[in-house]
């Protein structure tokens, strides 16, 4: 039984003038896939993130999103959507607590004499602890500033408010770059966790060993094309690289690529 699909690309292109970013990209993302999108720099990677989530317009493809031919004008259209991107400076405010983060924008609010608006923050936090719970995050105090966390804490609680808030396709650019050991592997785990709601994730790394911890799939992009789709358990970081660097082009990794989600 295959996985549905929540994302398909079909010949994605970009120009910037008369550079050629993406050369007519294809592939899919299934709800609840972890797809590793990886390639070397300048490859076309980023841009094609900013795609999908509104960031750019693409100069020719197709995008189908939850069903739907779509193509976002901005990222305010695409986070409406269901689609969020986190980067690794991440989108948190820092001069406030872990509650007010989380239900930045839809706070919950009673009006006294009709008029008066009131916060709920009783409420609120209830909410947020039950979140991070569910989530298997820790934090000593949802009322400590987030300033004062850790870059894993800060990557927790922006992932666990995306999932909460009903999303349903989360794009990771480099999200692991300034984090130590420890953190990576619980973030990692929480992508896991995020995918088991049935939450599709594509992930940009340069780790190796990141991508085959958590992907379902690796994709790979080389000089704007697509060099590889395939099934993280059916290849190795070998044969990867050999597509990173061009050397299975046309060759036995292109004959392994798969038409969309794997079962």
């Amino acid at each position: 039984m295959s996985v549905p699909a929540l994302l398909e690309l079909d010949g994605i292109r970009m120009n910037f003038g008369a550079i050629e970013a993406l050369k007519g990209v294809s592939f899919a993302v299934g709800k609840g896939e972890v797809v590793a999108l990886l390639g070397d720099n300048g490859a076309g990677k980023s841009t094609l993130v900013k795609i999908i989530s509104g960031g750019l317009k693409p100069s020719g493809g197709r995008m189908v999103f939850d069903g739907a031919e779509r193509l976002f004008a901005t990222p305010a259209e695409a986070k409406a959507h269901g689609i969020e991107t986190v980067y690794q400076d991440l989108s948190l405010c820092t001069n406030v607590d872990v509650v007010a983060n989380f239900f930045m924008g839809r706070e919950i609010v009673k009006r006294r004499l009709g008029f008066i608006p009131v916060l709920q923050e009783r409420q609120m936090e209830e909410v947020v602890s039950q979140a991070l719970a569910n989530a298997g995050t820790r934090i000593p105090s949802l009322r400590t500033n987030v300033e004062y966390l850790s870059g894993g804490q800060r990557q927790a609680i922006e992932l666990n408010r995306f999932a909460h808030w009903g999303g349903k396709l989360v794009l990771l650019d480099e999200p692991f770059a300034a984090l130590g050991v420890e953190q990576t592997r619980r973030g990692l785990d929480l992508i896991k966790r995020i995918a088991a709601q049935g939450i599709g994730v594509v992930i940009i790394t340069h780790i190796m060993t990141q991508a085959f911890q958590v992907a379902d799939r690796i994709v790979v992009i080389r000089q704007g094309r697509l060099a590889g789709d395939v099934a993280a358990r059916q290849t190795s970081p070998d044969e990867v690289v050999a597509m990173i660097t061009g050397e299975a082009i046309g060759g036995h990794a292109q004959e392994r690529r798969p038409n969309g989600p794997q079962p």
